[in-house]
């Protein structure tokens, strides 16, 4: 009776540290050549305090062929902001090419497919990034005609290895 009373206890234990603990930092989810990797924030800030987290991680990386899309998908904290995608990529010749840039306003897309421009291009790497307002000693820094101005508050970056 006891050991099972003590098993009971140490789950409810473990039940409510989990769900008092921080939530981690959201991850993005890339989905290429029927693989799908998870990553957490290379970088992650607090706006409000001006703290950031770097990962320790190594950096991500996923395989894709030349011409294949990679699919990017995002958790609500951050689709519920302005995000972008920047793709870098290169031509069939290997010649770097000018980064493709798609920006979202705030609650209009969680996913996105980032594609390169021909058949025979090769995507090298991917950065999604969540821009958010500046705020300095807890009031909204705004440029002289009243608009906000942006910081990065994170990014999610991920290499791309060329798979055959």
């Amino acid at each position: 009776m006891r050991r099972s009373a003590m098993v009971a206890s140490l789950a409810v234990g473990a039940a409510l540290l989990t769900g008092c603990s921080a939530p981690g930092e959201p991850e993005v989810t890339f989905f290429a050549d029927g693989k799908t990797i998870r990553i957490e924030p290379t970088v992650h800030c607090d706006v409000f305090s001006g703290t950031c987290k770097q990962s320790q991680a190594n950096p991500a990386s996923l395989k894709a062929r030349p011409g294949k899309p990679v699919q990017i998908s995002v958790p609500a904290e951050i689709a519920e902001t302005p995000w972008k995608v920047i793709v870098v990529y290169a031509n069939s010749k290997g010649e770097l090419q000018p980064a493709i840039e798609k920006r979202f306003p705030i609650n209009k897309q969680y996913a996105y497919t980032a594609s390169t421009p021909n058949p025979g291009d090769q995507i090298l790497g991917i950065e999604v990034q969540q821009p958010a307002p500046a705020v300095e000693q807890g009031k909204l820094v705004v440029e002289d005609d009243g608009t906000p101005v942006l910081v990065m508050r994170a990014f999610w970056s991920l290499q791309i290895e060329a798979a055959a």
